[in-house]
């Protein structure tokens, strides 16, 4: 970051972008969108910054990593119209978000622990259901379970009779396997390819390096917030 700032030192632009490895225009549009404090002005109009701007572009960076560009931007326009009980209930929804998604991946560890194969016995028999008790189970719409079937998610058979999908329990396992990752943000297409590998590994062990990424990018997310925190605890106090 270069020799350390004095408090009363004059900055220009490509002063602070320098410092922070961003363009001078990228720190004029943080400073229009309220990242920054306004920046004073030569008399010939041109601006300048100070330490407090340098400290408040370091708390902005800090805080994308955790909370993305979107929250991180409200936080700091928040903080400097004065309306840091704003800031503090949008960094606390990003945390409210963290927890949401690892109770998601628990639920999908879950889900796959009961995709693995069951012994049979005479108090576990093999399940079977039709699309609209599953839907409901699930607190889905029978026509998601319909596009799931489109794209090669679940795979339940037709009674030969009436013609009704009958989802064995097997079948069941999927949806619910499908229905968890959905939940945690993953595509049909990112979906498609995971419950592909463990029909044809006979396991799960195909989704144990997905699982393991998953754990590190949440554990990643934490330490981000954290490290947000101090650097916008930090703006906090040189601003007062």
């Amino acid at each position: 970051m270069g020799r350390n700032l004095q408090s009363g030192e004059k900055l220009r632009p490509i002063d602070l972008a320098r410092r922070h490895g961003l363009s001078t225009q990228a720190v004029r549009n943080y400073e229009e969108a309220g990242v920054l404090p306004a920046a004073g002005r030569t008399a010939h109009g041109y601006r300048t910054y100070t330490p407090l701007h340098a400290r408040a572009l370091r708390a902005f960076l800090a805080l994308v990593p955790g909370h993305g560009h979107r929250t991180a931007t409200a936080v700091m326009r928040a903080v400097n119209e004065g309306a840091a009980d704003e800031a503090f209930r949008l960094i606390d929804e990003s945390h409210a978000q963290l927890l949401r998604d690892r109770e998601t991946l628990r639920a999908v560890e879950r889900a796959l622990r009961d995709l693995s194969p069951r012994a049979d016995t005479a108090e576990s028999r093999p399940r079977r259901t039709f699309i609209g008790p599953l839907a409901e189970e699930l607190g889905i719409r029978p026509a998601t379970l319909r596009k799931w079937e489109a794209a090669g998610l679940v795979r339940p058979r037709r009674d030969p009779l009436t013609g009704y999908r009958v989802y064995e329990e097997a079948d069941v396992r999927e949806a619910r396997l499908v229905h968890q990752l959905r939940r945690g943000g993953h595509l049909l297409e990112q979906i498609a390819p995971l419950i592909a590998r463990v029909r044809t590994a006979g396991g799960l062990e195909p989704l144990e390096g997905t699982l393991r990424d998953w754990h590190g990018r949440l554990s990643a997310r934490g330490r981000a917030l954290l490290s947000g925190a101090a650097e916008l605890e930090a703006y906090l106090r040189a601003r007062e």
